[in-house]
């Protein structure tokens, strides 16, 4: 299989505009995804999708590969299918999409999705991290997930899934692996093709999450689990925590 990593960036973010330009250690935060990306054997080429000058050319100016791609997308999966289009729908079997806030995302949380696609049943895949902080229980900016024996999603959730009766929350965590999301994903390229078409769901609208859209659908998707933490940077605050 020949496979391409998509980054997603952009600048205008609500939280934190300008964050792919935002300097750790030296470095700007798109640099460090790219060169995280970069070191995973499972990708055949790493390309960051922006809508933005001035991103384009950091990326250039590191000798990385940018494409310009319109502000007008919904999501980073609607980029990443732009991206596919102009590389070429052809040229490879799935496209993973890498996030742009990651900047230390592990080469081998990204092959552990590419790895999903051994099973030819399987359309798309993502990432979980067993979830331990019990205030990331009740946390809406958490994602959680509940999973088929076989690995693949049955649901994801701003709430608690699932919900454990007759016991106090407090101990929750020990009663049960909950997970947590983490958002990277992987799609077959004939998938992502489809998938971008669809309109938004019921149930995509009410939890505000794309990935519902694809279960609705039929879609099925993998939910590897990594023993390695994520740690986006959503806001000048979490910036903090790494300078």
């Amino acid at each position: 299989m020949k496979i391409v990593g998509i980054i997603p960036s952009r600048y205008a973010s609500t939280r934190f505009p300008g964050k792919p330009l935002a300097y750790i250690k030296g470095k700007t935060m798109i640099q460090r995804v790219y060169e995280q990306a970069k070191q995973c054997h499972g990708l055949s080429a790493v390309f960051v999708a922006t809508d933005d000058q001035r991103i384009m050319d950091e990326v250039e100016s590191f000798g990385g590969d940018a494409i310009m791609t319109s502000s007008k997308h919904p999501s980073g999966t609607d980029r990443c299918f732009e991206v596919l289009e102009k590389i070429g729908k052809d040229k490879y079997d799935v496209v993973v999409n890498i996030q742009g806030d990651e900047p230390f995302i592990h080469p081998e949380q990204i092959n552990k999705v590419i790895k999903s696609f051994e099973n030819k049943n399987i359309h798309i895949s993502t990432l979980a991290h067993k979830l331990t902080d019990k205030a990331d229980l009740t946390n809406p900016g958490i994602v959680k997930i509940a999973r088929k024996v076989s690995g693949e999603a049955l649901y994801f959730s701003r709430s608690v899934i699932p919900f454990i009766r007759e016991s106090k929350d407090e101990d929750w965590t020990k009663l049960y692996p909950f997970l947590k999301h983490i958002g990277i994903y992987a799609y077959r390229s004939d998938v992502l093709e489809k998938i971008v078409k669809l309109p938004a769901s019921s149930l995509e609208k009410a939890e505000s999450l794309e990935q519902l859209r694809w279960l609705e659908n039929g879609y099925s998707v993998m939910v590897e689990i990594t023993d390695k933490e994520s740690y986006p940077v959503d806001t000048p605050e979490d910036l903090k925590k790494f300078l």
